[in-house]
């Protein structure tokens, strides 16, 4: 059975604030909420992938301590700006 997108989306806010570094749980639980229902499934699915990957990575990308690799380029910078507005 195929998820639903309200679904997917819902699995995806509850990822984003039960990563395990809190940190994480801060930044990507406000970035969910401001943007994934406005994501289109391109998108949806950069953000899925986004949330396999290891937490400690993903907070040095988004701090600008080590640049990520060029398919989350994009998306990293979304985050990172969303996080300092």
């Amino acid at each position: 059975m195929t998820e639903t997108r309200e679904t997917r989306i819902k699995r995806m806010k509850m990822r984003s604030m039960r990563r395990g570094i809190k940190e994480m749980d801060i930044i990507l639980q406000a970035y969910a909420e401001r943007n994934l229902d406005a994501m289109d499934d391109a998108g949806l699915d950069r953000y899925d992938a986004l949330l396999h990957e290891n937490d400690q990575d993903l907070y040095q990308w988004v701090t600008g301590q080590v640049a990520p690799p060029a398919p989350f380029e994009d998306l990293i910078s979304d985050i990172a700006q969303t996080f300092q507005k």
